[in-house]
């Protein structure tokens, strides 16, 4: 037992090898155990930082300085020698940034930044063939590559673009001048965020480490009557937001050690299951074993938000009952996922910041084709196994056909209170059912796996999406048309306000 553990700890680890006996002793990987222990650490460093080393008694550089030590220290820890693939495409961007022309930096990072994370995403792959790993490189990779590309983004924002140019949002995170290496290392590697996120802005960032993060998000978020004449209030203290979500991550490992371990998602293609479990039976069981996988990005992403909490980051005002509320960073709403009554508002609660990275580099960018772009964006920087792209073309055709059915049907059921239950229940099992079914091959990865589940599902929700869409939208189509020949009247009103109704 003792053996078979060590090689495999070697074999599926790359960092360092000091907490080999834990690994042992608890049967996990020594990588998550080494990632494990790492968050702890970054959780009680962030506690220390914010109480320590505030900006009321260290300067901006000292907090940079410190927050990049600590960064660099955790990634050589975790990952070993395979860390200078994080520093060596941290600091080739610098270069670009202070070396070429502005007008161009923002296409220059993100060929590079993305250029470099698919190579790595493809060697360690179908190269190096390392297998999936509980912990790699790659998932820094991925968070740091989302901030290279929006800095860049944001840089050619604030110098190149007029005002009227940009949206509100832009005009807020615009960037007006480079930044110094000390900054640009500090945002990318700051040990806050490095390991696992989540995404933040570069402004947001700057403005914790100069200590105005909290100030202007109570200045944003301030009542008439503070603005005629109040004293500044204390900062708002994290406690109670990092205790709650804590609180939550110990509930996500309870629930992973006894739920999920048994709910295995390879058993969906078990060769026995799938030949002889009738179809209900084959449904139920991938429903529940997808709720049971939810659970290890409910953790991970939950602590990576309490440790930057811990710190003082995360402040997002004060919310309508008057509390502080510490969801900037926030990277889930677990309630609006589980509760989800649509495909848009799933996507909406899961991985926040990383749609909001999306929406800000390639969604609000792109003139035509924004839908199927972004979606293709998103899986090149999940990496390059081919359940990731089935998982997000299935994802555009159960988006299109839900906007379809959405706006097809939802008017006819807002005439009563029962009714419109009666729909959000119907649109909530759908949901989930279509929620399972386009993400299970993100979990399977390999395209035989991904073909064996679909089989045994029938391509039930494939056809449907596709019958949805192709009888649906020329209805819609049609309407729209009838609708913009007629003179203006109370039912043109009508079908111009049911045509811009949230889709979700």
């Amino acid at each position: 037992m003792g053996e078979r553990m060590d090689n495999h700890s070697a074999i599926q680890t790359t960092g360092s090898q000091w907490l080999l006996p834990v690994s042992e002793y608890w049967g996990f990987p020594l990588a998550l155990v080494n990632f494990l222990a790492c968050q702890l650490f970054a959780l009680s460093s962030a506690f220390w930082f914010r109480l320590y080393l505030s900006h009321q008694h260290s300067s901006p550089l000292a907090r940079h300085a410190v927050a990049t030590l600590l960064g660099v220290t955790l990634i050589i820890f975790c990952f070993g020698w395979y860390s200078t693939h994080l520093l060596a495409v941290v600091l080739a961007n610098y270069l670009l940034i202070i070396q070429t022309d502005i007008s161009n930096v923002h296409r220059y990072s993100m060929v590079v930044a993305m250029g470099y994370l698919i190579l790595c995403h493809v060697s360690r792959v179908f190269i190096f063939k390392y297998g999936i790993l509980s912990t790699d490189f790659s998932g820094p990779l991925m968070v740091v590559t989302q901030k290279i590309t929006s800095l860049a983004f944001q840089l050619h924002d604030g110098m190149c673009k007029k005002a009227e140019e940009l949206t509100s949002e832009q005009k807020l995170l615009a960037i007006t001048a480079r930044p110094s290496l000390i900054e640009y290392l500090s945002y990318n590697l700051n040990f806050l965020s490095v390991l696992v996120g989540p995404f933040n802005n570069y402004k947001d960032y700057i403005d914790f480490i100069e200590g105005t993060h909290i100030s202007g998000s109570l200045r944003r978020s301030a009542s008439t009557s503070d603005k005629n004449g109040f004293h500044k209030p204390p900062d708002p203290s994290p406690l109670n937001a990092v205790c709650q979500k804590l609180l939550v991550c110990c509930g996500c490992m309870i629930f992973f050690l006894i739920v999920t371990q048994s709910l295995p998602i390879e058993y969906n293609i078990n060769p026995h299951f799938v030949n002889h479990a009738p179809f209900i039976t084959r449904l139920t069981y991938a429903l529940f074993s997808i709720q049971a996988a939810r659970i290890k990005f409910y953790f991970a992403w939950t602590l990576g938000d309490a440790i930057s909490n811990a710190a003082g980051f995360g402040f997002s005002g004060m919310d309508e009952n008057g509390k502080a509320s510490w969801s900037l960073l926030s990277n889930l709403n677990a309630v609006g996922v589980e509760t989800a009554t649509s495909f848009k508002t799933f996507i909406d609660n899961w991985n926040i910041q990383t749609g909001n990275w999306l929406k800000m580099v390639c969604y609000d960018r792109v003139p035509r084709h924004r839908l199927v772009l972004t979606f293709i964006l998103s899986a090149l920087w999940h990496g390059v196994y081919p359940g990731y792209y089935f998982t997000f073309f299935t994802g555009i055709l159960m988006t299109l056909a839900a906007r379809a059915v959405r706006k097809s049907f939802r008017p006819y059921f807002l005439g009563s209170r029962g009714l419109k239950l009666g729909y959000d229940i119907l649109t909530w099992a759908s949901t989930q059912m279509a929620i399972c079914y386009t993400v299970m091959p993100f979990l399977l990865l390999a395209t035989e796996s991904t073909m064996v589940y679909y089989r045994s599902m029938y391509f039930h929700m494939h056809i449907l999406g596709i019958l949805a869409t192709i009888v649906l939208c020329p209805k819609l189509t049609s309407k729209v048309s009838s609708a913009a020949t007629r003179t203006p009247s109370n039912q043109c009103l009508s079908v111009h306000r049911n045509n811009n109704d949230k889709t979700h």
